[in-house]
C-alpha cells in the first residue's frame, strides 16, 4: 500500500509537468505566428538581381548588375555543382536537413567549447540563420543571433529546404560587388556554378567566411 500511495504523487508530478511543458509550447507557438504575421522577412534582396540574356545553350551573352550595383544572379540548388553542394553542407551545416532552422545540438557543442576553452570555437549558425542574416544585415551581436533565429525559423515555415538553400547561393558574399556563387564562379573561373572541379568548389565553399581577405583575385 505505501508504494503504491507514493507512486500516485509521482504520477501528478509528471501529468502536470507534461501538461506544462504542453501549454508553454503552444503559447510559444502562438506569439511566433503573431509576430511571424506582424513581422514577416524581408526578401527584397533575393529578389533584387541582375539582369541577363543567356544563349539557347545557357551561355551567359550580357548581364547589367542589379539596381544597387552587386553582380547578383539567382542559383537554384540543381544548378550548383553536387560536389560544391556536398562540401558547403559538410563545412557550414551538416544538419541541414534534419533541423527546423536552429539547431539545438551545434549550439550546445558551442556553447560547451566555449566553455572549455574560454573562447569561441565554433559558432552555431545555421545555413537557414545565415540566409536570414543575408536577407537582412545587421551588426553582430547577440541581440543580431536571436533575431536571426526568429527569422530562419520563419523561413522554414515559409520554404522547403531546397528554396532556403537557394537564397544562401543566391546572397552569399565573394568579394567585392560579387554575391552568390553563380556570380563567384563566373567572376573567378569563368565559368557557372555547375562546372566547378574540385579546388574551385573548395575555395568558393570557403570564401564567404572572409572574402576581402580571400578573394582570388588579389
Amino acid at each position: 500500500m505505501p508504494a503504491a500511495s507514493t507512486s500516485r504523487p509521482a504520477s501528478r508530478g509528471l501529468l502536470l509537468a507534461a501538461a506544462l511543458g504542453l501549454l508553454g509550447w503552444a503559447l510559444g507557438q502562438g506569439l511566433f505566428h503573431a509576430l511571424d504575421e506582424a513581422f514577416p522577412p524581408d526578401l527584397e534582396r533575393y529578389r533584387r538581381l541582375s539582369r541577363a540574356v543567356y544563349a539557347a545553350d545557357g551561355e551567359l551573352l550580357r548581364a547589367v548588375t542589379a539596381a544597387d550595383g552587386r553582380w547578383r544572379f539567382a542559383v537554384a540548388p540543381a544548378e550548383v555543382s553536387p560536389l560544391y553542394r556536398r562540401m558547403l553542407l559538410a563545412y557550414e551545416d551538416k544538419r541541414f536537413y534534419q533541423h527546423g532552422g536552429v539547431d539545438p545540438l551545434a549550439a550546445l557543442r558551442a556553447v560547451w567549447q566555449a566553455a572549455e576553452s574560454g573562447r569561441i570555437v565554433s559558432g552555431a549558425s545555421t545555413l537557414t540563420m545565415q540566409a536570414a542574416r543575408l536577407l537582412e544585415p545587421r551588426p553582430r551581436g547577440l541581440a543580431a543571433k536571436l533575431v536571426e533565429a526568429f527569422r530562419a525559423r520563419q523561413l522554414e515555415a515559409r520554404f522547403d529546404k531546397e528554396e532556403i538553400l537557394s537564397i544562401y547561393l543566391t546572397l552569399a558574399p565573394f568579394g567585392g560587388n560579387l554575391e552568390g556563387v553563380a556570380a563567384a564562379s563566373r567572376a573567378y573561373f569563368g565559368k557557372g556554378p555547375a562546372e566547378l572541379t574540385p579546388d574551385e568548389a573548395a575555395l568558393l565553399v570557403a570564401l564567404p567566411q572572409a572574402p576581402s581577405a580571400t578573394r582570388p583575385d588579389r
